[in-house]
């Protein structure tokens, strides 16, 4: 028996979403590691959010925002 193996097509919104915490990231000079001490978030959940791997709830999104010293709104796909 063959068995395909099929990678999970990411969701275009957790993409952007992503990319918008990647970049407040970077604009405020933090590591991964420095925005997951920040957050109180692991380090490897920071990293799948920034791959578009994890789909965060809506309070770990507003804790990831004021790690990011911004608004929930800001790091919302447009």
């Amino acid at each position: 028996m063959v068995r395909k193996i099929v990678k999970a097509k990411k969701s275009l919104i957790l993409i952007e979403f992503a990319k918008k915490v990647r970049m407040r990231r970077h604009e405020l000079g933090l590591t991964q590691e420095e925005l997951a001490e920040a957050a109180d978030f692991h380090v490897n959940y920071i990293g799948g959010i920034e791959r578009a791997e994890r789909n965060p709830s809506l309070e770990s999104i507003i804790i990831l925002a004021k790690a990011l010293k911004q608004s929930p709104r800001d790091l919302m796909p447009d």
